[in-house]
């Protein structure tokens, strides 16, 4: 394939997605393969020889859609979304094709300053103070993980980074058990260990004890250890509950630890000032993640990180080799310096059509709808006896079990025939021991009617478990 065939199969590539969007609601929301079932369906070796451009598209539609789960599907209701607004898709389609690698400021200039201008946009849209810098990592597994890294060295007086961490202290991270498991990973891979995690207790609420973190903070600090660091959540994973931002900072910030507060999710919901309360307090914060690939339609992967002063995050993951100096240029923004990895896409360009494409006036409604349908389809599950709400939170998300006898049993039964069923798709979570399925409405092309029709399935299907 040559650069001049280019437009002829990229217009077909677009009228296939127009045509997968459009077919989408017609589909099972999750795959319908068995494992090894799609790899027996591929060659066990590469072709020696080009193989022609219609026989490759003729297997990617033989092949792909039906091994999918369709993520961008209406009635996909698991996990969290990742959704792909068509702004984006066009987006990333030229940043493809420009096949940049933005490490450096100089290795393409538009790169970086378009992503300080449209994480600046974002910041704004958020209500975050005007000093918070933003960067675009991959994932919010990344950017916690930097988070923690930073953690680390600034408590060590950066010198784990030149002599490891063998005779250092015990360094302890805190966090709360409704923080997510990339919290966990990063304290692994960062070396400080997972029994130096440090998980909080909650309260009713399901938010960390504040006064629990600083007895911990004291314990530690008799027993010799070395605190290092606080990661806070805003919509936590399974529940999505929320930690009391403001005053777990306030000790933090009295103990001089380091903190990082996980929005991935929640964050999103932010650029509506009525949800703001849900992280009241987080201008005090040092880092913090949120996914616009999660519920604002920047496709993945898409996660931003904004940095109250990103100088010792600079200071932990910079290295600058003579390669890598921008000559005459000493005062530009590197952003592979505020990143594990050195290479980096185009990422910045996605936002800034999606941003513009919609507007905030309209990710404002999307959000604002599908809050208010969540809570509706909440309201009809708890009105029907069959069901009960197990967890709420103030966004699009909540959990349910069913009533009665046998109630974990049941349950995991009910969601594995509504999986199977295909015409909606749910996760699972565990609260307080028992089994309960989870309901997550943020699907970018999602409607009322198919949050609605959650009921509807529910009440149908129930009746075969």
């Amino acid at each position: 394939m040559k650069h001049s065939d280019l437009p002829e199969w990229s217009a077909r590539a677009a009228r296939w997605a127009a045509e997968y969007h459009a077919s989408l609601p017609e589909r099972p929301v999750r795959a319908r393969t068995r494992p090894g079932e799609i790899a027996a369906l591929l060659p066990d070796a590469a072709p020696e020889l080009p193989e022609p451009m219609e026989e490759i598209f003729a297997d990617f539609e033989r092949i792909v859609p039906d091994g999918l789960t369709h993520w961008q599907h209406p009635r996909f209701f698991a996990y969290f979304p990742s959704n792909a607004a068509p702004a984006s898709m066009l987006a990333d389609q030229l940043a493809n094709a420009i096949a940049a690698q933005c490490m450096l400021w100089q290795t393409s200039p538009v790169a970086t300053e378009m992503e300080q201008v449209v994480t600046g946009w974002l910041a704004r849209a958020l209500g975050l103070p005007a000093a918070m810098t933003g960067v675009i990592h991959d994932t919010a597994t990344t950017a916690t993980f930097s988070a923690v890294l930073t953690m680390r060295e600034r408590a060590l007086g950066w010198r784990g980074l030149h002599q490891g961490l063998s005779g250092a202290p015990r360094l302890r991270i805190y966090a709360s058990a409704e923080t997510h498991s990339s919290v966990d990973k990063a304290i692994r891979l960062a070396g400080i260990g997972q029994d130096n995690l440090v998980k909080v207790p909650t309260d009713a609420d399901r938010a960390m004890d504040v006064a629990a973190l600083a007895r911990a903070i004291a314990a530690d600090r008799a027993a010799g250890h070395l605190p290092a660091g606080v990661v806070l959540c805003v919509g936590g994973t399974a529940t999505g509950a929320s930690d009391r931002i403001g005053p777990a900072l306030a000790v933090a910030r009295a103990e001089g630890l380091y903190t990082h507060v996980d929005a991935a999710w929640a964050g999103a919901a932010m650029i509506c000032p009525e949800y703001r309360f849900l992280w009241e307090g987080v201008d005090q914060a040092d880092s913090l993640v949120m996914n616009p690939h999660k519920w604002l339609g920047a496709g993945f992967d898409c996660s931003v990180q904004f940095l109250a002063d990103p100088v010792p995050q600079v200071r932990t993951l910079g290295l600058r080799p003579d390669y890598l100096e921008t000559l005459g240029e000493d005062d530009v923004v590197n952003f592979n310096e505020w990143t594990v990895p050195l290479g980096r896409r185009f990422r910045a360009l996605k936002l800034w059509f999606l941003l513009r494409a919609h507007g905030l006036t309209g990710l404002r409604a999307m959000i604002r709808g599908h809050v208010a349908w969540t809570r509706a389809l909440e309201a009809r599950l708890s009105a029907d006896p069959r069901f009960e709400i197990v967890t709420t939170c103030p966004l699009a998300l909540f959990s349910f079990r069913l009533a009665g006898e046998d109630r974990d049993a049941r349950t995991e039964a009910l969601l594995r025939v509504v999986n199977d069923d295909g015409r909606i798709y749910l996760t699972q979570t565990r609260v307080d021991g028992a089994f309960v399925i989870r309901v997550s409405v943020g699907s970018w092309s999602t409607t009322e009617s198919d949050v609605m029709a959650v009921a509807d399935i529910l009440g149908e299907l129930v009746g075969r478990v």
